[in-house]
């Protein structure tokens, strides 16, 4: 069974939007927070956000004040608003949970959704 799955991903102009989901498959429970990577090949992964079961969030300093992390890890989905786009933001976009399944505690991935900037 595919435990997250991310959608949204795409292409735009600079200066354009993006509004990336994620949600977890129904037996994953406990999400303490969720957060968005991103990763160009062969470069390190960079943290975008983190949003935690508290309702706290995080943002890497490329994309504070442009990219929005929301959602209800209650309800088991997050998104990410991606605003004023820059060609320096195509990457693929990772979704991570912290969360539980009926196996134990784990961290639990997506498959990664392709974000693509242009100018």
């Amino acid at each position: 069974q595919v435990q997250l799955v991310e959608s949204g991903g795409g292409s735009v102009h600079t200066g354009g939007s993006l509004t990336l989901s994620c949600t977890a498959s129904d037996d994953i429970f406990n999400i303490i927070e969720t957060t968005w990577y991103r990763q160009v090949l062969g470069n390190q992964r960079e943290l975008v956000a983190t949003i935690t079961r508290g309702g706290s969030t995080y943002y890497g300093d490329s994309v504070k004040g442009r990219f929005t992390i929301s959602g209800d890890l209650a309800e088991r989905y997050v998104n990410l608003q991606l605003n004023n786009l820059k060609p320096e933001d195509t990457a693929i976009y990772y979704c991570k949970m912290n969360g539980s399944n009926w196996l134990g505690a784990y961290d639990f991935w997506g498959q990664g959704t392709q974000v693509t900037v242009s100018s």
